[in-house]
């Protein structure tokens, strides 16, 4: 099952990071939390991996009305997207909200699903 959507940019690691992050704005979310993989892997296990962060990013509006339907979905949330390198190159991706849709049986989820994928795609064309 594909469940993401990414793309491979020009940008340097850093300087992705921070134009995700201000598209993200633009459309209307903020990034919650930003996990740094590869710091965590070198201070937990002394191990050496590529550059890479996790973004949890949450549009307010849609997540108070996707947890008014299904109470539970804060499970599947914040929206993920990654920022990595991989041989020399920039990485960004992101969760396809219509993931939830088939595994949360809520039509109820349907339209903000559709619409913060939508908006997730355009976040990561914009980079």
């Amino acid at each position: 099952m594909k469940y993401g959507f990414s793309k491979r940019t020009m940008l340097s690691f850093e300087n992705a990071i921070t134009k995700v992050t201000e598209e993200l704005k633009k459309e209307g979310f903020g990034v919650l939390t930003t996990i740094d993989v590869r710091d965590t892997m070198k201070k937990k296990l002394n191990l050496d991996f590529p550059k890479y962060v996790i973004l949890g990013a949450c549009n307010p509006p849609f997540a108070f009305e996707s947890l008014q339907a299904e109470e539970e979905l804060g499970l599947l949330l914040p929206c993920n997207l990654i920022v990595y390198e991989k041989e020399g190159k920039t990485n960004i991706a992101a969760f396809d909200p219509m993931v939830m849709t088939k595994i949360v049986e809520n039509s109820a989820i349907l339209p903000v699903a559709h619409e913060m994928k939508a908006r997730l795609e355009r976040v990561i064309e914009s980079v």
